[in-house]
């Protein structure tokens, strides 16, 4: 009977006449969803969100990486639709759950979307089915909590069906590395699920590289994250030095990545943002003290980089206090509120924690973000300003938190007062403005 299951999926992978179904139509879900799609399968996005499941079935991306042009010829053929009935699963050859995975309050991982993902699938598992977990979590989710849901007396993993994790690499806004070429990590609960998994994502991404377990896979992902957070804590609290020591810290990161070994340049910025960097290492840390170890690294790492707000807010009182002005009252102009350029996202986005904190010590805060017309600070809602000579002109300061692109730099020096530039996009940039960096 095992053989049996894995041939029929195998030559249904092969053939593209296997049914995908994408749990979960976020900034992950969708583009995986479209890149099998595009790749000759009938695919099937189930979300829980009404808005999300009309949008897609009208052919309109929410994702920044989707443009629509690419979505509504996939929609008009019959090769994507989505619903937000769990009955779907019936259907599906292959469930691929991408459902958010936040912290709580309490810093420690919500994993209820993926409970609730997996009981549903549980109801509707039948022989012959792939599960895979994209999801970031950690290490033995995969095997700890879907699989005790799935395998019984019915099914038995490995033999019925088929379980694997394959962590998301995706970075919103990235033209050059996307869904379908960035190389693809797979961790099976057996080794018919490493290959059944390894043979799935070989339809649409050129190189995939399988590990020992699904627990190896979990691990793989948060080390990617790890090691990013810790390399911008290291910066960041280079950054904060520099300043005790009257050094530019850009003017240092440039010089040292001359060197062609053993260095890789990070730069500091306003604090992290985003679903991974601030979340995923947090994670790894839990599960290490639930096995009586501490991750001394990402925990210090992680409060260096949740002071960056607070260190922007407290550059910027120094810089207006040395130029007569006091923060309480003061107008204050954020450029960028999405937490990484080019991009509408605002998850994590250090830009909020910086607005936050402004209104706290009274000051007038207004924002301009080409790619973000409107959000809810609190309860207040806020919306983008256009890049005025008169709204600068209004202002006693402007921090440039996110650097993006479609902002108008040479009108913000020409009219600005006084700057505060996060990112250094302003370097070799005249203009009459003050610039302050970090």
């Amino acid at each position: 009977m095992a053989s049996t299951s894995l041939t029929l999926l195998q030559r249904r992978l092969m053939s593209h006449h296997a049914t995908i179904g994408i749990v979960g139509l976020g900034y992950v879900g969708l583009p995986l969803a479209v890149g099998f799609a595009r790749a000759g399968f009938s695919v099937i996005g189930i979300d829980v969100d009404a808005k999300r499941v009309a949008a897609v079935n009208r052919g309109d991306s929410y994702i920044l990486d989707i443009a629509g042009a690419d979505l509504r010829p996939l929609v008009r053929a019959g090769s994507l639709r989505a619903t937000a009935e769990e009955r779907a699963l019936d259907r599906c050859d292959v469930v691929i759950i991408c459902v958010p995975t936040p912290l709580r309050k309490t810093r420690e991982p919500d994993i209820s979307f993926i409970v609730d993902a997996a009981d549903r699938i549980a109801r509707h598992l039948h022989r012959g089915e792939l599960i895979i977990l994209e999801s970031t979590t950690y290490p033995g989710t995969t095997e700890e909590l879907i699989l005790p849901r799935l395998d019984g007396r019915r099914f038995k993993v490995g033999r019925d069906f088929f379980l694997a994790f394959s962590p998301e690499r995706v970075d919103p806004g990235n033209r050059q590395f996307t869904t379908t070429n960035i190389p693809k990590v797979v961790g099976g609960q057996t080794p018919r699920c490493s290959a059944l998994a390894k043979r799935l994502y070989e339809q649409i991404v050129p190189r995939v590289v399988t590990v020992s377990s699904t627990r190896a896979a979990e691990m793989v992902k948060l080390l990617e994250n790890t090691f990013r957070s810790v390399n911008i804590g290291l910066v960041n609290e280079m950054a904060l030095m520099c300043h005790r020591l009257n050094l530019n810290v850009w003017e240092i990161i440039d010089a040292a990545k001359t060197k062609p070994f053993g260095f890789m340049p990070f730069y500091p910025g306003p604090g992290l943002g985003g679903h991974c960097l601030p979340i995923d290492p947090i994670y790894l840390s839990w599960k290490a003290r639930m096995h009586g170890f501490e991750a001394r690294f990402i925990e210090l790492a992680a409060q260096v980089n949740e002071y960056m707000p607070h260190y922007v807010v407290e550059r910027l009182g120094a810089a207006l206090n040395e130029a007569g002005q006091a923060l309480k009252g003061s107008r204050v102009l954020l450029v960028g509120m999405a937490y990484k350029k080019n991009v509408n996202d605002i998850r994590e986005s250090p830009a909020l924690e910086i607005a936050r904190l402004l209104g706290e010590r009274g000051a007038r805060v207004a924002y301009h973000d080409p790619h973000v017309p409107g959000l809810r600070l609190d309860a207040v809602s806020l919306r983008s300003q256009p890049l005025t000579p008169a709204l600068l002109k209004r202002q006693q300061a402007v921090v440039i938190v996110t650097d993006h692109d479609r902002v108008n730099y040479a009108r913000l020096l020409q009219h600005a007062r006084l700057v505060l530039d996060t990112r250094n996009r302003l370097h070799g940039v005249r203009g009459r403005a003050k610039v302050v960096t970090l």
